[in-house]
């Protein structure tokens, strides 16, 4: 996981994205749908079943350049979804959006972490909302519990051992951790299912247009036989398509081999 620890200086540094940055404008998109989304056998990520979410919150974000730059011809900016280097849990919290939970996730104390981010890097000198850096976890420890590797624990986290990194990774997956992925095909919501603050966070108030979860029905035997052009239908337009056929087949198979083990 060498990518965490390169760029480290772009990470923190408005500035090498924007040369003469005064602001970052951070948002948050609540995701967390009104009905369950039916996923049987394999489990997607609930984040992957919506339309690329880069290229939906980018156009947004674009939205709100284009108006503030109506307002001010000097206005300068950079967008950035969650694609190049750039901290964008830290720079939430001192945006006032939430705060880091147990499960590394940025919460939100009304809307949980079932959130999708994205940063308007500007010139702009604007006041900044209080932020709430401490964690307001308490005692609370059902995403640990929850964690089928145990990437979560009470001092810190690994991870190496996420099933969502499992599932996005090169290369093979170690043995010992196959059997714990379960049926993930691609991501992981255990941690964000576990945890009480998105038990009592609302639904999105209405679904964006373009922006709709689908439903998915697949069995791993369709996905490990697919041709590329397959998996091109079944991926457009959705952030499952950057891994490739190659890793959706090893994590299909994974998924077979787990689903035949609990029928054993």
């Amino acid at each position: 996981m060498t990518y965490l620890s390169a760029n480290l200086d772009k990470r923190f540094s408005p500035r090498l994205h924007l040369p003469d940055a005064k602001s970052v404008i951070c948002v948050a998109i609540n995701y967390k749908p009104a009905k369950p989304i039916s996923q049987n056998p394999v489990q997607i990520a609930l984040f992957a079943l919506y339309p690329d979410y880069h290229i939906f919150i980018k156009e947004k974000l674009q939205l709100l350049a284009d108006f503030l730059m109506s307002k001010d011809s000097n206005f300068k900016y950079k967008i950035r979804v969650d694609s190049l280097p750039f901290a964008e849990r830290l720079f939430a919290i001192r945006a006032g959006l939430g705060f880091i939970g147990k499960n590394r996730l940025l919460t939100n104390a009304k809307y949980g972490s079932f959130l999708l981010l994205g940063e308007i890097i500007t010139n702009m000198e604007l006041q900044p909302d209080n932020h709430v850096e401490q964690q307001a976890c308490g005692d609370c420890r059902k995403c640990i519990e929850s964690c089928p590797t145990k990437a979560i624990c009470d001092n810190g986290f690994d991870a190496s051992k996420c099933i969502s990194y499992l599932t996005m990774k090169k290369g093979d997956v170690d043995d010992e951790l196959k059997s714990k992925m379960g049926t993930h095909l691609f991501g992981c919501d255990e941690c964000l299912r576990a945890c009480p603050y998105n038990d009592k966070s609302p639904a999105c108030e209405k679904q964006q247009i373009g922006f709709v979860p689908r439903d998915i029905k697949i069995k791993p035997q369709e996905i490990i036989g697919w041709t590329e052009k397959d998996f091109e239908t079944f991926t457009a337009n959705s952030t499952m398509h950057w891994i490739g056929l190659e890793k959706m087949k090893r994590n299909a198979i994974i998924c077979k081999n787990n689903l035949q083990n609990l029928c054993d």
